[in-house]
């Protein structure tokens, strides 16, 4: 999880003391760093690798060590997992010979530096070492990364699976899920809804995959000057503090925030609209989004913007189901309220 500043393609913004419940996006937080140590040292404690085979008994031990971070956001009933962690886990080792005597008996230890839901399609690197570097000790430290990393592999993987159903906010998520008793369900309520909505419900189905968001916001000033600090590269290095290369023409090339968001104008009205094809770079290959802005001014000095962002992948190319979120919060924290702050367009 790259901190604010550092070019984070999932425009993970820097902390803010009202960023809990910044305009009204409703999302909570819960802290699973200490659930995360009690998941971990349960699945990967007083593992059996090596039960005589060869004559060769390894195990694990304990979880030794667990830093780093770990929460869950919920959002509009969306899971988003993050975490960050690197831990140290003990293991021994004991060789005998064909008559059971004991050969030589070793401790050793595991570290996996980091563990991210950045990569958590990724198996993450582990490293493995053992206190005695004879011929014995170095045969049981192969056997320990022959056998054992897969083990405990499998194990991480079961703890990053927990985090994405929700981990310890799970129970809380699937209880705002269930509707008071004595309530009918929406889809009975709707039977006699008209074809106008039928129809609207059988076009999200032929765009299960995909969602849109809509924002508003208004600003204190001329819809020219909107305009220009949208299509102008240099107000967009400015503000976002980040690499940017504009077009002002239809047809033309855009690439901002450091290359992380590309595409191509396709249609511009000044001080009125501006259409656009985006995409991320993590986004699957071929999916591109349409950006609508239409900057309104019902009076001198005040400018309403409406953004429509529509064809939005629920994943990236990594599986992370957090684009949606991440792409609302970026036009809202990391472009309209950047523009406030730099500009002085405050409403």
């Amino acid at each position: 999880m790259a901190k604010y500043g550092e070019g984070d393609k999932r425009w993970i913004v820097e902390d803010r003391p009202d960023g809990a419940n910044v305009h009204n996006w409703h999302w909570a937080e819960t802290d699973c760093l200490e659930w995360s140590r009690n998941l971990l040292s349960k699945l990967l404690a007083n593992l059996s690798i090596f039960d005589g085979e060869g004559n060769i008994f390894i195990k694990t031990k304990k979880l030794e060590k667990l830093d780093g971070e770990a929460y869950v956001n919920i959002r509009k009933g969306k899971i988003i997992p993050g975490y960050e962690l690197n831990l140290s886990l003990s293991w021994e080792g004991e060789a005998k010979d064909s008559d059971g005597k004991s050969l030589l008996k070793v401790d050793g230890s595991v570290e996996i530096p980091y563990i991210s839901d950045e990569n958590a399609d990724e198996d993450p690197e582990i490293k493995f070492t053992v206190r005695d570097d004879g011929p014995i000790g170095k045969r049981l430290k192969e056997a320990m990364i022959a056998k054992g990393k897969e083990v405990i592999l499998e194990k991480v993987r079961s703890y990053v699976q927990s985090m994405a159903k929700g981990g310890p906010a799970k129970e809380e998520l699937e209880a705002k899920k269930v509707a008071p008793k004595g309530q009918a369900p929406a889809k009975k309520e709707a039977a006699g809804s008209s074809p106008a909505v039928v129809e609207k419900k059988e076009k999200k189905k032929s765009k299960e995959g995909f969602k849109t968001i809509t924002l508003t916001e208004k600003f204190s000033c001329r819809a020219t000057n909107m305009f220009e600090i949208l299509m102008d590269e240099n107000r967009w290095k400015g503000f976002t503090q980040s690499n940017a290369r504009i077009s002002k023409e239809v047809g033309g090339e855009f690439s901002i925030f450091d290359g992380s968001v590309t595409g191509t104008n396709v249609e511009l009205q000044e001080g009125k609209l501006i259409v656009q094809k985006w995409r991320f770079g993590s986004w699957p290959d071929g999916i591109v989004s349409t950006v609508r802005l239409t900057l309104d001014e019902p009076e001198d000095g005040l400018t309403i913007v409406k953004l429509t962002q529509t064809d939005i992948p629920e994943e990236d190319r990594y599986g992370n189901a957090t684009v949606v979120e991440n792409t609302e919060r970026g036009w809202r924290d990391l472009i309209f309220h950047k523009i406030r702050a730099v500009f002085g367009f405050g409403i």
